[in-house]
């Protein structure tokens, strides 16, 4: 289920290619808080690359050059169509699927950059950062602004939250992306991590829940681990 990179699946196991990965930042109050960052006027946005992507049961390997390594959950959003300039109102029906998904963050090097005012490219992009379960059908939602988000570490409940709390919609999210990048069919979008972001080592088990729309499980291994085929 790892394999097929820069695809992400449907539930019924049609693959979808992934063109751009956007994510938001400090897209709930109580998380730029503990990140003691200022709540955004507008969405704050950076990129992944296609290749970040892992699929469900696969392992996150933490590059040798990072000690501090961070989960944080998501709700994650499949465009259907293409989309440029549109209005919040109608934005939802450029969406074609929603999943739950992971932005793993090396935090030691982001910190870094954050001090220097340096891109993030590396500690958000680097290969396995970006999990995301199955896809089901956009329609199959009745209301995506109102879904129980959680993550559990060896079994231990670590984020837990709803996406109402999110501090931009997806319309105004889908919106505004559109009004700098034209959006296309199998791009995606990382919604933003509720709080409780922590430190994840090599060993640990992470199940990610979004309500109504399904699991995602995966382990955490050291590159050396990766290399040798253990864990």
């Amino acid at each position: 289920m790892s394999s097929s990179i820069g695809f992400v699946r449907f539930r019924d196991d049609q693959l979808i290619k992934v063109g751009k990965i956007l994510c938001l930042g400090r897209n709930y109050v109580n998380h730029a808080r503990e990140m003691n960052a200022n709540i955004p006027e507008k969405p704050l946005i950076f990129l992944k690359p296609s290749t970040a992507l892992l699929q469900n049961g696969g392992s996150v390997v933490i590059p040798p050059f990072s000690t501090e390594v961070h989960h944080e959950v998501e709700m994650v959003v499949l465009i259907g169509k293409r989309a440029k300039q549109v209005d919040k109102a109608t934005a939802l029906e450029y969406v074609s699927g929603y999943a739950v998904g992971l932005d793993m963050t090396l935090r030691d090097l982001q910190e870094i950059a954050k001090e220097k005012g340096l891109p993030w490219s590396v500690a958000k992009g680097f290969d396995t950062s970006a999990p995301v379960s199955e896809f089901v059908e956009a329609g199959t939602i009745k209301n995506p602004h109102d879904l129980n988000i959680s993550l559990k570490v060896n079994g231990v409940l670590r984020q837990s939250a709803n996406t109402r709390e999110m501090i931009f919609s997806l319309g105004e999210v889908i919106s505004y992306a559109s009004s700098v990048f034209t959006l296309e069919a199998g791009d995606l979008i990382f919604t933003g991590t509720p709080s409780g972001v922590g430190k994840v080592v090599p060993g640990d088990e992470l199940e990610a829940d979004l309500e109504s729309v399904g699991k995602l499980k995966v382990r955490i291994r050291s590159q050396e681990q990766s290399m040798a085929g253990k864990g």
